[in-house]
C-alpha cells in the first residue's frame, strides 16, 4: 500500500510517499480502508520534533506514518472485535496512544478508537471533525460551563479549531465575538458569530468591552494581553500548553479572580464524543473545509497548514 512516511524530524521536505506493507489487524483491531484524513497541529509538532515529542522519540519520530483524524470503511476485523463489521463506515481519532497512521491507504485501529460515521456526512466532512471539534469543545466546556447570554470571544475564529468553537459557543446560547482577518469576516459571520473583529484593523483588548470567556484558538495572545478584556471573574483559555504555562495558570487562578487555563492534550471521554455527535446531528455544527489534497500532496498540505492562515480544515483525500 502507499503511505506518507516520516523517518526523521524536519520540514515537510522529509515526508516521502512510499510503498509499505499493508497491515493485518490484531484480535481487537479493525483494518480500515482510509478515505479521508486531515492535518492537525499534532502532526506538525511530530514532524518538527518539538520537545514533548522527543521525550518518546529523542532521535527520530516514534510513529513513521503521521495522521490522526480518519474517516473510512472497515475492510476486516480481528476475531475479538464486537461492534464493527466489514463495510461499516467509520470515523475516529488515532492520536496518542493509538499510534497515528492515517496518511496511508490502510491502517489498523483499536476498536475503542472508532465510531460509526454519521450517514449524513461525507468522508471528507467526517475526517475534518474529530480532533479540532473535540479540542474546541474541551476548551469551552471542560471545567467550565458556558451559560446562555455569556460573552465569549474566540481569537482565531476562522481556523480549524476556531470555526468549531464559534458554532459550539453559539449552540450553548453564548453571545459570540469572533476575531479573524479581513478576508474571513464573512465566513465567521456565516457560522453564527454575533460580532466580528478584524484583528488587522483593531485590537479587541483596547475596545473597553469585557468577556466572560476568551478562547485563544491559535495560541497567539497571552493572558497578560487578554486580561484587559476579561470580566472580573472571566476565564482565559488557550490551546497552547507547556509545564511553565500550566504553573503560571495555576498561580494566576489561585491569586486573582480571573482564571487562566492552558489546555493540556488529553483523550476525549465518551460524553464529549457523544455531545459533539449530537451537535452534528442537530445541524448545530458544520465542518468548514478549506482545501483538499491527495495523498501524494501531503507535503504541500503541511506547507499550507503551517502558514497559519487556514479557513477551517485541511483534508487529505485517499481513494
Amino acid at each position: 500500500m502507499k503511505a506518507i512516511v516520516c523517518t526523521k524530524y524536519g520540514s515537510a521536505d522529509v515526508l516521502q510517499l512510499k510503498e509499505v506493507e499493508k497491515p493485518t489487524p490484531k484480535e481487537e483491531e479493525v483494518l480500515v480502508k482510509v478515505h479521508a484524513a486531515s492535518v492537525n497541529a499534532a502532526d506538525l509538532e511530530t514532524l518538527r520534533g518539538v520537545f514533548i515529542v522527543r521525550i518518546v522519540g529523542p532521535l527520530k519520530p516514534m510513529y513513521k506514518i503521521l495522521g490522526t483524524d480518519i474517516a473510512g470503511r472497515v475492510e476486516a476485523v480481528g476475531r475479538n472485535v464486537k461492534h464493527f463489521l466489514p463495510g461499516d463506515e467509520i470515523w475516529g481519532d488515532l492520536s496518542y496512544p493509538h499510534g497515528y497512521g492515517t496518511f496511508a491507504e490502510y491502517v489498523c485501529i483499536p476498536e475503542n478508537a472508532l465510531r460509526l460515521k454519521p450517514a449524513s456526512m461525507t468522508f471528507e466532512e467526517a475526517a475534518a471533525v474529530p480532533t479540532a471539534a473535540v479540542v474546541a469543545l474541551q476548551n469551552l466546556r471542560d471545567k467550565r460551563q458556558i451559560q446562555p447570554g455569556q460573552k465569549v470571544l474566540i481569537y482565531g475564529a476562522s481556523g480549524g479549531i476556531g470555526t468549531f468553537a464559534v458554532q459550539i459557543a453559539k449552540s450553548f446560547g453564548a453571545e459570540v465575538t469572533g476575531v479573524c482577518s479581513t478576508r474571513n469576516l464573512d465566513l465567521v459571520r456565516s457560522i453564527g458569530a454575533d460580532r466580528v473583529i478584524d484583528y488587522t484593523q483593531e485590537d479587541f483588548t483596547q475596545k473597553g468591552v469585557y468577556y466572560d470567556l476568551i478562547f485563544d484558538a491559535v495560541g497567539k495572545r497571552s493572558f497578560s494581553d487578554c486580561k484587559r478584556a476579561l470580566s472580573p471573574k472571566g476565564i482565559y483559555v488557550t490551546t497552547e500548553f507547556s509545564p511553565t504555562l500550566a504553573l503560571l495558570g495555576l498561580w494566576i487562578s489561585k491569586t486573582g479572580s480571573r482564571k487562566m487555563i492552558p489546555m493540556p492534550p488529553k483523550r476525549p471521554d465518551r460524553h464529549i464524543k457523544e455531545l459533539f455527535e449530537e451537535l452534528l446531528e442537530a445541524g448545530k455544527l458544520t465542518p468548514i473545509i478549506d482545501r483538499c489534497y491527495a495523498l501524494n500532496e501531503v507535503p504541500e498540505a503541511f506547507r499550507y497548514y503551517e502558514k497559519g492562515h487556514t479557513r477551517g480544515r485541511v483534508v487529505i483525500e485517499i481513494y
